[in-house]
């Protein structure tokens, strides 16, 4: 079966998402769980041990606090409570801290640093999976054993106020609350007395960077404040102490203890000592001892070889020695001996928590080994593939030989599946933990065997069809005469460079350095190609092949005499500006100058966001622009940009489109308005601001206006004439479209890299790639590469703190899911979303070649296949490095999104190239 080269790429992509996906599942292993069953805790709590004599303390101990008041605060930082700022904002908590009946502590939070996740972890006390920063903004119930359901369970009233993220998390559990959204919240106040002790807590559930993002791991993202402040702490004067570190997931057993209630089973933390400091020694030792009960009962159902872990070891050593002290205490012994191995045996319970606390922490590594195997493995067949048919996909014909049948058929198809069956049913089978690969239904996992034998024998076949190719050009070395141009071996050398990098943590944390590298390197590159063929004149070489319109026209016979273009190497190298028919008089200059602006333009944009690690504490012209001080100065650059994005989009439009394009873009600016980023000039700073609902649905009603004109006149491309024409128009409205939603969902300062991004595209279409005439693999390979420079010159890196969240409630009232991720999505991959509707827009606009999309569909899957498989491969042998979660994981995440978005591009292409295949 034959299968145009753009079809055959979008199936490889998808299969490849499926890949990708199953390897996320596996790498990102399943929090600590305890095997019993939550719904039902009530069992009883471990006795007090006794070496000789019985003990009568059976039960909980009670309670130390009658209520527990949470006050957590969004993103609060350790250093806005503790250091200089806090003296100076929050004054009276920072007396608490240093006078009063307080203890203090800064407590880490494990990353992802965002809200659910974190609320997750303060209340049961485990560690939330690092994939729960995807269900951030749609948060399920909290199925885990935690401190609200033991709370309920013992019959007490549990009241909320605050983000709704608490009641999607704990349904059912508050007898009162009022859930807010966190972008729509209002103020408000309650003041009731309380008979003491009461214990306050007030915390954060993760800091922010010096760019006020969070998600990452960076210090300021991860210490966060947290104050314990009583009546029922006692403090010396002139006690100052220092806060200690503690695990935010420490929380968690010090509210079950001073409630009197059981520590949730599924929790890793410590309980704060401080906090029971003041009670009497045999009470502490009982806190501490059903603390190291509940970690030694958790690690006993997760770790196979438990008891040679030191942490166990330790909790067994401070259990006989508490039996020993309590045999002492039991016969009334109240000597210094008694005192002295009471102080003993606490130590012993503080060194064994910790031990068993960071040994279950450690269990977050312990990845689905599986999974990860049978998802890498179905990536590399899928690039495999690929590569192995660029000879036929770039062809001049574009499309391919697909063997549907013959591998299926094969008896090697069927020795492959009952190898991988026999496989499968064996790793599961002795699998010691959970595997998700092997928890998955037969007939899914049995159809994901299949698809792996059966891409197994298509790379054998597509393999054989290589090697007898190789073994026709050893025999005819005439056919490959041609060799790479400068520009080409570039884009070569840095798609490769690149997939290579992301082995490095530090080329990952600054990937954008590398991007603008390669885009820069690519401008000086173009612009010496430029030279070459405007001012060198012809070289008296033969051209390697003969040029047509559309590019190189390789339907000459082989054996004629004359040299055909090898779809191996797409060059150019010999052609002269007299085979080229280039440009010419002024216009050469415009050829010439073209890269230099480009360059210049790129340079600029570097300098408005600041990004990675490196440079992120710098404030960058964005910075200062977003600043209150500057607003006036943001609103004439944010009308400036959106007069010139309507100047450059509206030329193509038809007159209904430029004029919803006039209106939406007005809107935009009076959504940023409403919203006080910006003012009119009438309008006084902090006055009439809203939420801008009303503003920025008036620019979605215009959005998808445009969007529908366009999508009308492709369908009308079928039926009419002039089919070109009318195409080349459609595509420019769906272009259009997007670039007003762009304008919409980015933020003012922002909107200078939309009208760059739309401005570079047309230089280079107009003075580069059609002057110089470019094959559309090269053309590809640029767009993706400029698509990529620009979503970091949004201010974007692989750090999960620079997704801009606000962009997926433009327009909403209320927090629906779908339009919200949907939202998001867009407005962080807007740069190469907008860079690959622009590609699609200038090959369909080039009535030369009939393949041209095919080819370019190819390519650009096969660019972006390249760097996820090598980083899924890098990534898998790093799984223990020291920054894997930090740096290495973030960029996965990012590498599957992006990768999900190519197959929608590609999908895109396939469509487009179908209709253009039609007569």
């Amino acid at each position: 079966m034959r299968l145009g080269a753009g079809t055959f790429a979008a199936f490889c992509v998808a299969i490849e998402v499926l890949g990708v996906a199953l390897f996320l599942r596996g790498f990102f292993p399943a929090p600590v769980r305890s095997s019993s069953e939550t719904e039902h805790p009530a069992e009883p709590p471990a006795p007090e041990p006794a070496a000789g004599a019985n003990s009568n303390w059976t039960k909980l101990p009670p309670p130390l606090f009658s209520k527990v008041v949470i006050m957590l605060i969004d993103a609060l930082r350790d250093d806005f409570v503790f250091g200089s700022k806090g003296v100076k904002f929050m004054p009276y908590t920072t007396y608490l801290v240093e006078k009063g009946a307080s203890h203090s502590f800064v407590a880490e939070a494990k990353p992802p640093t965002v809200t659910m996740p974190r609320i997750k972890a303060l209340m049961t006390g485990g560690l939330p999976g690092f994939v729960d920063v995807i269900r951030n903004l749609n948060s399920p119930a909290v199925r885990e054993d935690n401190v609200l359901r033991r709370a309920k369970a013992a019959g007490k009233r549990i009241i909320f106020y605050g983000d709704d993220t608490w009641v999607k998390l704990f349904p059912k559990h508050f007898v009162e609350y009022d859930g807010t959204t966190s972008f729509f919240v209002s103020d408000y106040t309650e003041e009731k007395k309380t008979r003491l002790p009461t214990l306050l807590v007030l915390c954060g559930d993760h800091g922010m960077s010096e760019t006020g993002g969070h998600g990452a791991s960076s210090p300021e993202e991860v210490n966060t404040p947290l104050l314990l402040i009583s009546s029922a702490f006692e403090r010396k004067p002139g006690d100052v102490r220092r806060p200690a570190r503690v695990q935010q997931t420490d929380l968690a057993p010090t509210l079950a203890i001073g409630l009197g209630l059981p520590i949730p089973k599924h929790s890793v933390g410590c309980l704060l000592f401080p906090v029971v400091q003041g009670t009497a020694l045999r009470e502490q030792l009982r806190f501490l001892h059903l603390n190291a009960v509940q970690l030694s009962k958790l690690l006993r159902e997760n770790v196979p070889s438990y008891e040679k872990e030191p942490g166990f070891e330790q909790f067994r050593m401070s259990e006989r020695l508490h039996g020993n002290w309590i045999r002492l205490y039991l016969e009334e012994n109240n000597s210094e001996v008694l005192f002295n191995l009471g102080s003993k045996v606490r130590r012993q319970y503080l060194d064994a928590l910790r031990t068993l606390s960071l040994s279950l922490s450690r269990q977050v590594t312990q990845y689905d080994i599986y999974s990860m195997v049978v998802g890498t493995v179905v990536v590399l067949e899928v690039l495999a593939l690929l590569l192995l048919s660029i000879p036929q996909a770039l062809g001049s014909k574009a499309e391919l030989d697909v063997p549907l049948w013959s591998p299926v058929s094969s008896l090697l198809f069927y020795l492959l599946l009952l190898v991988l069956l026999a496989v499968h049913v064996t790793v599961c089978t002795s699998a010691e933990s959970s595997c998700y690969f092997c928890s998955l239904p037969w007939l899914a996992a049995g159809g994901v065997m299949m698809l792996v034998s059966a891409l197994l024998c298509a790379v054998l076949s597509a393999l054989a069809k290589a090697s007898v190719g190789v073994q026709h050009l050893r025999e005819n070395p005439g056919h490959s005469n041609s060799r790479w141009s400068d520009v080409e071996l570039l884009i070569f050398v840095g798609t490769v460079g690149h997939a290579v990098s992301l082995g490095a943590s530090s080329f990952v944390e600054e990937e954008h350095q590398t991007w603008y590298f390669l885009v820069n390197t690519l401008c000086l590159a173009l612009c010496y190609e430029a030279y070459r063929t405007c001012f060198l004149g012809a070289d008296g070489e033969p051209p390697c092949c003969r040029h047509t319109e559309g590019g190189c026209d390789s339907t000459a016979p082989v054996g004629d005499g004359k040299a055909s273009c090898d779809v191996l190497e797409l060059s150019q190298a010999h052609r002269s500006p007299a085979s080229l028919d280039g440009p010419q008089g002024r216009d050469r200059w415009l050829v010439l100058a073209s890269p230099w602006l480009t360059l210049t333009c790129c340079r600029l944009l570097r300098a408005l966001n600041t990004t990675g690690v490196q440079g992120a504490h710098r404030p960058g012209l964005g910075h200062w622009l977003a600043s209150a001080d500057h607003r006036a100065a943001l609103s004439v650059l944010a009308a400036l940009s959106l007069l010139v994005v309507f100047a450059l989009v509206q030329s193509r439009c038809s007159r209904a489109s430029k004029v919803a394009m006039a209106l939406g873009l007005l809107g935009v600016y009076c959504y940023r308005a409403a919203i006080g980023s910006v003012l009119f000039p009438w309008q006084q700073e902090n006055k009439d601001i809203s939420k801008g609902i009303v503003e920025a649905r008036f620019v979605y009603v215009f959005v998808l206006g445009i969007l529908f004109t366009g999508t009308k006149d492709l369908l009308k491309s079928q039926v009419t004439a002039a089919a070109s024409r009318v195409r080349a128009g459609g595509l420019w409205e769906i272009h259009s479209g997007l670039v007003l939603l762009a304008a919409l969902l980015s933020r003012p300062h922002n909107l200078p890299v939309l009208v760059s991004s739309l401005a570079v595209q047309a230089v280079m279409a107009k003075f580069i790639w059609k002057p110089l005439r470019h094959e559309a693999t090269d053309v590809t390979v640029m767009h993706y590469w400029f698509g990529q420079a620009f979503f970091y010159f949004q201010g974007n890196s692989n750090n999960m703190a620079t997704v801009d969240i606000s962009a997926g409630f433009v327009g909403l009232g209320t927090y629906v899911a779908f339009p919200a991720a949907l939202l998001t999505l867009f407005a962080t991959y807007m740069g190469p979303v907008l860079w690959a509707s622009h590609l699609l827009n200038f090959l369909s606009s080039e009535a030369g070649s009939r393949s041209a999309l095919s080819r370019a569909c190819f390519c650009y899957a096969l660019v972006c296949s390249l760097p996820a498989c090598a980083y899924i491969i890098l990534v898998t042998s790093l799984r223990y490095h020291l920054f894997i979660w930090s740096v290495f994981s973030p960029k996965l995440l990012y590498e599957g999104t992006h990768l999900l978005v190519t197959a929608a591009v590609c999908v895109l292409f396939t469509a487009m190239d179908q209709t253009h295949r039609k007569p």
